[in-house]
């Protein structure tokens, strides 16, 4: 039995074959012939593979990048990571995430079954995260056996279907239409971008229509921009941390501006394999998924990692990065002026979010809404750690927090419900979510009826 669920556990911790599972049932819904189930199973594995690697490139390209960064500018503080803390809690908490998160996935599709938020989240990393903080606040509030995996799953569950719907608006602004959704537990920030963007930008002024002079039209390029852009700030960088620091203790001895130009290009690289990932993606998990809505779940939409905007909009992807991590320095000389717990602006966070924040907020704002929605973005996962850290604290993670909006609030709010009453008031706070959901859903479609 335990070699069975460890199997099915691993097989929902790992994104491309979950997906590529998906999409082969989707297509069998449908009843499409054994040759197009095959080249849509293997085309959407292969493709989360490749959106995998090119994450990993990018992340590979800005962990020197975060070193480089605290040496430079004589800095110590708390850098969230998502990866470093799930680590470290896994190894006490392990079981109970893997059963609340499997118990998470099927209350989700629950939930996209009979309420109106029919949103399937696929991003498996992003469920075992959130999995394994729901285990650590659950377990230490009380929570025992069965009630830690019903009461926890039905939590993830609820986010999982929650979270997509805050960024959904702007999600049709983007792409066109309402066939996919974001799934990333940052959604908090995109909202709060889009909204920006609407109030201050104009969408008719797009990222991707800046007009560069004849002489740099090479710029428009994606790739070209994206590579010259880092290699200037890894450049600064470099000369500010020194290339004697660099050759010694990250670089293996190369030359550090060297160095520094080879983690620029390896970015860009990064991005690219990112694009082409996604682009692969989309062709085949969106028609696959028709047939699971179709039969199981009608009108339901794939909630994707945050990588599959970034086509829509290149441009913005870099100008949401850029304007995010200028969000996270103004925060942190808030913090050291303030004299508050310092948060180190984490590089990989503010890439990833940054850049889905940049692009949500051009499909609202344009520039305007790219640049000011990223930054205030950059501010709230500065912020939101800070609040979160005493959660986490008090359970035995000094010094270590999550990134990510969407767990920022929801551990807040956990925390919060625990410190008032303990598994009583979470289970409570649950329970009223829940009936909102379907109370939401029971007026919208009384009101369709009625219209």
């Amino acid at each position: 039995m335990k070699g069975l669920l460890d199997f099915l556990v691993n097989i929902a911790s790992t994104p491309a074959i979950l997906v590529a599972l998906i999409a082969i049932i989707g297509l069998v819904l449908q009843k499409k012939g054994v040759p197009d189930i095959v080249k849509g199973g293997i085309k959407t594995f292969v493709g989360f593979l490749v959106v995998s690697g090119g994450a990993g490139i990018v992340q590979n390209s800005l962990n020197p990048f975060g070193k480089m960064f605290e040496h430079a500018f004589h800095l110590v503080g708390v850098v969230p990571n998502n990866e470093a803390i799930v680590a470290v809690a896994l190894t006490k908490y392990g079981s109970a995430t893997a059963l609340i998160m499997l118990a998470g996935m099927i209350f989700n599709i629950l939930i996209a079954r009979f309420t109106k938020f029919k949103y399937i989240f696929l991003t498996g990393h992003h469920t075992l995260y959130m999995a394994c903080m729901i285990a650590v606040i659950f377990a230490v509030a009380g929570f025992t056996s069965f009630s830690l995996i019903l009461f926890g799953g039905l939590a993830l569950g609820i986010i999982m279907s929650v979270s997509p719907a805050f960024v959904q608006k702007y999600m049709i602004q983007l792409t066109g239409n309402d066939k996919v959704a974001l799934g990333h537990f940052g959604s908090l920030g995109y909202w709060l971008s889009g909204f920006i963007g609407g109030i201050v930008g104009d969408k008719s002024k797009s990222t991707e229509d800046i007009k560069f002079p004849k002489s740099l039209s090479f710029l428009r390029d994606s790739t070209v921009s994206i590579t010259i852009s880092m290699a200037i700030i890894y450049l600064i960088v470099a000369v500010f941390a020194g290339e004697a620091y660099i050759a010694k203790e990250i670089s293996n001895g190369v030359n550090g501006l060297v160095y520094a130009l080879q983690l620029a290009g390896q970015f860009a690289a990064g991005v690219f394999v990112i694009l082409a990932g996604v682009r692969l993606i989309l062709g085949e998990i969106v028609p696959a998924f028709k047939g699971i809505s179709e039969k199981l779940v009608p009108n339901s939409k794939p909630a994707l990692d945050c990588p599959i905007v970034y086509p829509y909009a290149p441009n913005a992807v870099l100008i949401g990065f850029i304007s995010s991590f200028v969000g996270g320095l103004v925060s942190m000389i808030v913090m050291i002026v303030t004299g508050t717990t310092v948060i180190l602006p984490g590089v990989v966070p503010h890439f990833f979010c940054g850049a889905t924040a940049g692009v949500i907020g051009n499909a609202s704002g344009g520039v305007r809404g790219a640049t000011i929605g990223a930054f205030v973005q950059g501010i709230l996962i500065s912020f939101l750690p800070i609040f979160l850290m005493p959660v986490l604290g008090g359970l035995g993670f000094k010094g270590s927090t999550f990134s990510d909006a969407d767990f920022g609030l929801t551990g807040i709010i956990l925390g919060a419900l625990n410190h008032v009453g303990g598994a009583i008031a979470i289970v409570i706070g649950i329970v009223v979510i829940l009936i909102g959901l379907f109370g939401i859903s029971f007026v919208g479609k009384s009101t369709h009826k009625e219209g």
